[in-house]
């Protein structure tokens, strides 16, 4: 298992453990937002596994730390870049997961699930081009594969929960309703990538998968926060024309300033996720279609935002993955 401490990462692993298998989880010695995370904590979170430390970006550090000339029938990565830059992008989302492969195939697995997103399906960013570009050398490496693109996660769609909890609005470009997604829990994906271990119909397969009920839009999110607080629904509007202003001032300056290019991409980033629906893509008609994105588990974001409202974001790492 390799991105074991990452966000979904951990949830796979001890979803695997739960259901007998042996996991060795492969991870950096300081991990999490900021290296906070100790070794002791790390083998802490993972329970159950084996831990074995590394670094994944050096392929000779996976090979001795992490297989160790060891057997292995099926490596699963949840590995991700932390912020989507263009740099950490090509290290980590390309470079670091096809590290885990050749180390893999050495080991003699014969099978490996990846996570990967569902935003894939339309590529205009640098951490959307790494993903494709191992995507399909994954599926012309000869193994058995299951590339799993979900929808949002619960986290990803949080980072507004303690301020409007504080009074403060829901922010949310245009109307609120330029997009939608079906948001999944951490737990209910981490089943799903553990099914593809088992389920032959998971195997071979692009598998796009959201969470249950119905897609939902920014809008709709806020109101049912302010729902749950017993509240009047407030929104602050925000024009997404404003990307259309910063994304070719940071992208000229960047050609004085190489610096500014990561801002930039963080630019396009910004308005891909407030622009484009976490959903299937029909390719015939170039559209969003909820209907044909599959739907799994049983939690819901209700049942999210009332346990966070109640008890608080703990746990959940936004970091360099909220927005706001």
């Amino acid at each position: 298992m390799v991105g074991a401490t990452g966000y979904i990462g951990k949830f796979v692993v001890r979803e695997l453990v739960s259901r007998g298998y042996d996991v060795v989880s492969f991870a950096r010695e300081r991990s999490g937002i900021d290296a906070a995370t100790t070794a002791d904590k790390t083998r802490n979170e993972l329970k159950g596994s084996e831990v074995r430390f590394g670094d994944v970006c050096d392929q000779a550090s996976l090979k001795r730390n992490g297989t160790r000339d060891e057997q292995f029938d099926v490596v699963v990565s949840c590995l991700t870049s932390r912020n989507g830059g263009i740099k950490d992008s090509w290290a980590i989302d390309y470079q670091a997961t096809r590290n885990a492969l050749d180390v893999a195939m050495v080991a003699g697995a014969k099978q490996f699930v990846l996570l990967s997103a569902i935003c894939v399906q339309k590529p205009l960013l640098e951490f959307q081009r790494a993903k494709l570009k191992f995507e399909k050398e994954l599926m012309a490496s000869g193994l058995t594969w299951s590339i799993v693109r979900p929808t949002a996660f619960f986290k990803s769609i949080a980072g507004q929960v303690e301020a409007v909890k504080g009074g403060k609005p829901y922010v949310m470009f245009g109307n609120g309703e330029l997009t939608s997604c079906k948001p999944i829990s951490e737990a209910d994906l981490a089943r799903f990538m553990a099914d593809c271990l088992e389920d032959l119909d998971k195997q071979n397969r692009i598998l796009p998968i959201g969470g249950p009920g119905k897609a939902i839009t920014a809008r709709q999110q806020g109101e049912m926060l302010f729902e749950l607080l017993g509240r009047e629904p407030k929104f602050k509007k925000v024009p997404i024309q404003i990307f259309d202003v910063i994304i070719p001032v940071l992208t000229m300056l960047s050609k004085l300033f190489p610096k500014l290019a990561e801002k930039a991409e963080f630019a396009r980033i910004g308005k891909y996720y407030c622009s484009e629906s976490m959903l299937v893509l029909n390719p015939a008609t170039g559209k969003y279609d909820a209907d044909a994105t599959p739907s799994y588990g049983t939690d819901t974001l209700r049942d999210f935002y009332r346990r966070v409202l109640k008890e608080g974001l703990a746990g959940q790492e936004l970091g360099a993955h909220s927005m706001f």
